[in-house]
């Protein structure tokens, strides 16, 4: 499949991008600047090449050309400009494809602290994309509590990533995707209204960060194998 990443060139989706192109995933960088998108893809395919008997397939466009050849997109910009964001794609978004949003709405984005989140009318940031998302796109909440910096470092991701949507199949398929990143775990969070608690521990996970200096994840414990195992979303 064709992954599209709407703010490829910012550090939580570039480092998406490479771990995924490093799975043999064929990957799309979207910028609004097709040419800072291109560069950006070509960093990427360096790395991976050099690092990896795996082919990069790694390309850069504007972000409207990146959704009209995906078949997910994942959505990574700052929560500031997800509603502008969504507009702008719309006409490129179709039914059938996926939509991953890994908004959170930080303070920050407002002049705030990053260790809060603001209230949003719709109840998450994945809820306001789905909302704005044409119908017939399945909206998906992931990877909002996945360090950046470790995805960009050698090695496995200790974190679990918690997947919440109402399209149950589209759900699996972005729970398949996640577990291709080595070390991490995936859990059924339920339906995309729970996306507003897994958007605000990404804030608790700042404040761990700032405080201790670290790269925080997340695990989840005391669940049955099957509940994280790739096996019982193919079953």
């Amino acid at each position: 499949m064709t992954i599209a990443i709407i703010g490829g060139t910012g550090p939580e989706g570039s480092g998406l991008a490479l771990r995924w192109a490093q799975a043999g995933e064929t990957i799309i960088i979207g910028s609004r600047d097709p040419q800072r998108a291109a560069d950006a893809a070509a960093k990427l395919c360096e790395r991976v090449s050099g690092a990896a008997s795996v082919p990069a397939r790694i390309s850069g466009a504007e972000n409207k050309a990146a959704c009209e050849s995906a078949e997910i997109v994942v959505l990574t910009v700052p929560f500031d400009v997800q509603a502008e964001m969504l507009r702008h794609l719309k006409p490129a978004l179709r039914p059938g494809q996926i939509l991953v949003d890994a908004s959170v709405p930080l303070s920050a984005s407002v002049g705030g602290r990053p260790t809060r989140t603001l209230g949003i009318w719709q109840g998450s940031a994945a809820q306001q994309a789905a909302e704005l998302a044409p119908e017939g796109v399945s909206v998906v909440a992931a990877f909002h509590n996945v360090s950046a910096e470790l995805l960009h470092h050698d090695g496995p991701v200790d974190c679990d990533v918690i997947v919440c949507s109402d399209d149950k199949p589209a759900a699996r398929r972005i729970r398949s995707l996640a577990l291709k990143i080595p070390g991490v775990r995936t859990v059924d969070g339920g339906n995309l209204e729970n996306a507003r608690i897994v958007e605000q521990i990404t804030a608790l996970l700042i404040g761990f960060n700032i405080r201790s200096k670290g790269h925080s994840g997340l695990r989840i414990t005391g669940l049955p194998p099957e509940a994280y195992d790739i096996c019982s979303l193919i079953s």
